[in-house]
């Protein structure tokens, strides 16, 4: 584990911070800040989750302590080594480092000591009653809970009953370990919660070591202490619980007193999150796995070619308090292209191509041009490619009869070829259904790019040398889901289309088997790119040796607004 230096205050940018300033100048935290994240390991972590490791990494990170990383491995049922891996692999993708791992079932042994103690101070007894049972005299927010009959056992028969627990001799769910607190207060966490139930599971990790398992709200807080948790943040829904997690620790015995502050969850408008939904999606095959990139798992932003730095941005951005706010997804995508316009490479690619012919470039010649790699940048590299009179371009940058303010290609405009030169549409051929086959155009050989030319021309497109080119396939995405008045109009009043509540938008994923990309770029997994009026690229995992993929993941229109 990483040395823990002594706390001092800093410059708090959130509430969290003010409040542990406030715990180092009062003398509570004598030594070093740590904080853990104790992730359940039964799925894929999504964006989300991406605050509450920015929350507890970072902040341990700003104040020179530790994080630990520690999984909350007490449901076997839904839990797999898979997920414990892809965790580790996320946390380190985001660029932090863990102080140690751990595990919830280490500590069972110290849980269960600590069981035993409370139960001799009369703090703790063994149920009989049916989870049923006990639901019924749990009462309501109004009307106080009712006292089990098995409340005032002795601390010798509650010793004996537990023991016998841990050893296997009862039938799952017929005995429960609670706390003695209080079946009248306002909080109904606190009417004597469950804090050990007999469960026979199969673990993973510790096969079937133990009959017990402690609740989370027992564990959790023991584990903390144990751990030497200076400060346990998390989400809203622990909130109502810190009561709890107060006693616990109050009660344990143990010398360190874990301290619990809440934040409110990231949420983003019209975006499915929790790993139970999107564990749904998955299983029905309405995506291609955990790592689909229209998915907001971490593994599936990943695919899509979104940057780690991007997510700490937007979190940070997005406000660390105790208010829950619904974020447009319009401004995640703005530090996306922030990150990105900063490290891609700009390409020449053509997504949904057209033959454009240069009528009076004579066949085979191929005109050398210098094109940058990263204009964004003042020390960029050139590379060379050629304009020649075979081209493809954007079937969207030409029509026959254009639109009012329509600057691109149609019979006579005259056009800028990106990097190369201008160009005048002077006819075009279709087949039979109308659909347009090929253009042709002039090309003004005064114009090029770079030689001084002073004539102006209110379009520029980009192209591709339809002789110098790969064909690939491009991946492009939208949402999703549909927004409610679209999902109505697409279901038309049933479930077609419907995966329960959820409508699957039908242009969610779209794919262009046709695409072109030059021929003179390495393309590899670790770079992105900017192809030139097309947005963000990156590679697929799916590329092979005979056919690259690329998703695009992100468009370059932004109509997103920072605030001031």
């Amino acid at each position: 584990m990483d040395k823990i230096k002594k706390a001092e205050p800093i410059e708090a940018t959130n509430f969290i911070e003010q409040e542990i300033n406030k715990d180092i100048l009062s003398g509570k935290i004598s030594g070093g800040i740590q904080t853990r994240h104790p992730p359940e390991p039964s799925g894929y972590l999504h964006i989300g989750h991406v605050r509450n490791i920015v929350i507890n990494y970072g902040t341990a990170l700003k104040y020179g302590g530790v994080c630990n990383l520690r999984y909350d491995d007490t449901n076997p049922e839904k839990e797999k080594q898979e997920y414990v891996d892809a965790l580790q692999e996320d946390v380190k993708w985001l660029g932090y480092k863990w102080g140690a791992i751990h595990y919830a079932t280490e500590y069972f042994q110290q849980n269960y000591e600590i069981a035993v103690k409370l139960i001799k101070e009369g703090k703790a007894y063994v149920c009989d009653l049916s989870a049923e049972e006990l639901s019924a005299t749990r009462g309501t927010l109004t009307e106080p809970g009712k006292e089990s009959p098995y409340r005032n056992r002795s601390v010798e028969e509650n010793l004996d009953l537990f023991e016998r627990m841990k050893n296997g001799e009862f039938e799952q769910g017929s005995r429960c370990l609670r706390a003695k607190i209080d079946m009248a207060s306002p909080n109904m966490n606190m009417r004597d919660p469950v804090i050990y139930r007999i469960q026979y599971l199969d673990h993973q990790r510790i096969g079937r070591s133990w009959n017990i398992y402690p609740s989370y709200d027992f564990s959790h807080p023991l584990d903390d202490c144990l751990e030497g948790v200076t400060h346990s943040l998390c989400g809203p829904e622990f909130e109502d619980h810190r009561p709890l997690y107060n006693w616990v620790v109050e009660n344990s015995g143990l010398k360190n007193h874990s301290r619990q502050i809440e934040y409110a969850n990231l949420y983003i408008k019209g975006v499915i999150l929790g790993k139970r939904f999107i564990k749904k999606l998955v299983e029905q095959g309405k995506v291609s796995g955990w790592d689909d990139p229209r998915l907001y798992t971490i593994i599936g932003l990943r695919r899509r070619g979104i940057l780690p730095q991007s997510l700490i941005d937007f979190v940070y951005a997005a406000g660390i308090s105790k208010s829950v706010s619904v974020i447009d997804p319009a401004m995640l995508d703005y530090f996306v292209r922030n990150t990105l316009n900063k490290v891609s490479r700009r390409v020449m690619a053509v997504l949904n191509p057209i033959k454009l012919v240069i009528t009076n470039m004579p066949e085979g010649k191929q005109e050398e041009i210098e094109l940058d790699d990263y204009p964004q940048n003042e020390e960029s590299t050139k590379r060379k490619y050629y304009f020649g009179r075979n081209l493809y371009v954007e079937a969207d940058d030409f029509m026959k009869e254009p639109v009012p303010k329509y600057h691109r290609l149609y019979p006579g405009n005259e056009v800028r070829l990106m990097g190369a030169y201008i160009v005048k549409c002077t006819g075009f051929d279709q087949d039979e259904n109308g659909n347009v086959t090929s253009i042709y155009a002039e090309y003004d050989k005064d114009t090029k790019s770079g030689s001084g030319c002073t004539k102006k021309v209110k379009g520029t497109i980009h192209w591709i040398n339809a002789d110098r080119c790969k064909k690939v396939e491009a991946r492009l995405f939208e949402n999703l889901t549909l927004p409610k008045e679209e999902e109505n109009e697409l279901a038309g009043g049933k479930e077609q289309g419907s995966d329960g509540d959820v409508v699957i938008n039908p242009n969610s994923l779209k794919v262009l088997g046709n695409a072109f990309v030059e021929d003179g770029v390495d393309f590899n997994f670790n770079d992105r790119y900017q192809f030139l009026r097309n947005g963000y690229f990156c590679l697929d995992k799916d590329t092979t040796a005979d056919k690259m993929v690329f998703n695009r993941t992100v468009s370059l229109k932004d109509g997103f607004k920072m605030p001031q």
